[in-house]
């Protein structure tokens, strides 16, 4: 970000708006919705701002203007209308100190003003920087019909109401509570402009503590999706901005911790290959130890917390110690990486068989029996693959399948450093070697019906590497 989103209190201060005309009176139409003092310096005033003045909304300055007109003021916007005139009074303001905006300049701006979504006290500001303002009011048409008119009536009641919360509620209740008011009848019925019963229904909430707490189990393990933050699921978002504590793994992508509440507690139980700093019974034992604590635990997990995620035995470990649990699944990176090489995994001509393997096993020494799974009409998924490439070239090839099976090979799936490559199985190590492919990633080996073309064994492998949107 070039700018830092912030909302700044203007109760008792001053902003100063230099200029007498349409685009001054833009600005204070804007910043009469706060408490703030506003000045206006100009020579003359238009219609709009001089009934404003009159009516003792705005102070006037007509004097010359000087750096002394800008002293304490918490914001300052330039706009007389002409170019050459706001840029000198720019460097007034920026004299005074001031941090200032001026009008159709962005090069001259220290604050940038957003679209705005006024549902006081509810406030969403929408920026892209100055860059597009289009589409920044194309946002906030979509923000204006997703808000009903009077959501900030309702905020300002629970605004009224958390003394008493607090007071009666410990913070995990509160938060629940908070949750229910917003997303359940109480909201509904105030939407429907029944506020009375909305706010009977929020007091008797707080007295009697019977919100529906138990909707939401005490541990989700939550599938991240593959990579790309923006392929979790809704549900994931939701356990993430509820979540106490959030414990994740190595290939989470960073900007998908950002969906999670700024102040829930993150901790990293990534296990690096060849480390054990964090093996799996000490994971285990941190995921029940803070669900006894009465902590809203999510277990963030990359792809689908199911497949090949150990999610089995840290469920387990939950049932062991009474903890009641929920799977939140996860877009799974055979998946994702299909998606990448713009195959389908399955197809009613060709494939009708899909098995997901793993290149490891947990059992030392012990490869995964897919070989067995590979006949026609099969795709099999191998994650983790790179590691034990040879042995998956040296068992299709003993399979006599080298010249009929298509290999295709996706490495960091929906992530900037995507890479997709299809090779012969025979060229199958030299082609990950080749192209420095590495885990985490999928080798796909596809044998279709012999009715479809298949690739053959002398092609040489094909490199794309592709960008995800």
């Amino acid at each position: 970000m070039k700018t830092f989103p912030m909302f700044l209190t203007m109760a008792g201060r001053h902003v100063v708006i230099a200029g007498g005309g349409e685009q001054a009176a833009q600005k204070c139409r804007l910043m009469l919705k706060t408490e703030a003092e506003i000045r206006v310096l100009a020579p003359e005033l238009d219609v709009e701002l001089a009934d404003l003045h009159r009516s003792g909304r705005i102070l006037w300055q007509a004097a010359p203007i000087d750096t002394d007109s800008f002293a304490d003021a918490a914001l300052c916007f330039i706009a007389t209308g002409c170019p050459g005139l706001d840029a000198s009074l720019h460097a007034l303001a920026k004299a005074a100190g001031a941090v200032v905006n001026v009008v159709d300049q962005p090069a001259l701006c220290d604050a940038i003003t957003p679209s705005i979504v006024d549902r006081d006290p509810v406030v969403v500001a929408i920026g892209t920087e100055g860059t597009a303002p289009v589409l920044a009011r194309q946002i906030k048409t979509r923000m204006e019909e997703l808000l009903e008119p009077r959501l900030g009536d309702l905020a300002a009641l629970a605004g009224r109401l958390r003394d008493r919360a607090a007071a009666r509620l410990q913070p995990r209740q509160r938060r629940d509570l908070w949750r229910w008011v917003f997303n359940g009848p109480a909201r509904a019925a105030h939407k429907r402009g029944a506020e009375r019963d909305a706010a009977s229904m929020i007091k008797e909430a707080i007295k009697t503590g019977d919100f529906g707490q138990a909707v939401v189990a005490p541990v989700s393990l939550v599938g991240a999706g593959p990579g790309a933050r923006d392929l979790i699921t809704l549900r994931g978002v939701q356990r993430l901005q509820e979540a106490d504590i959030i414990f994740y793994d190595r290939l989470v992508d960073p900007q998908v911790l950002e969906l999670a509440r700024r102040d829930a507690e993150r901790v990293f139980v990534g296990k690096t290959p060849g480390a054990h700093t964090w093996p799996q019974d000490k994971i285990n034992a941190v995921i029940v130890a803070a669900a006894l604590q009465g902590k809203r635990v999510v277990r963030l997990k990359c792809g689908d917390p199911g497949i090949f995620a150990r999610g089995a035995e840290e469920l387990a470990a939950l049932e062991d110690a009474g903890l009641a649990y929920e799977i939140v699944p996860g877009v799974t990176a055979a998946s994702a990486a299909a998606a990448c090489a713009g195959q389908m995994l399955t197809h009613r001509h060709a494939t009708d068989t899909l098995v997901l393997t793993t290149g490891q096993s947990a059992v030392a020494g012990r490869v995964p029996d897919w070989v067995g799974h590979l006949r026609e009409g099969a795709n099999i998924a191998i994650y983790m693959g790179v590691n034990t490439a040879q042995q998956i070239e040296n068992a299709v090839i003993a399979a006599g399948l080298g010249r009929v099976v298509e290999v295709h090979i996706v490495s960091h799936a929906q992530m900037p450093t995507q890479q997709t490559v299809s090779c012969a199985p025979t060229r199958l190590v030299e082609t990950i070697t080749t192209h420095g492919l590495q885990n985490p990633a999928i080798i796909f080996l596809r044998y279709p019906y012999q009715t479809q073309s298949v690739q053959a064994a002398t092609d040489p492998p094909q490199l794309r590497v592709v960008a995800p949107v």
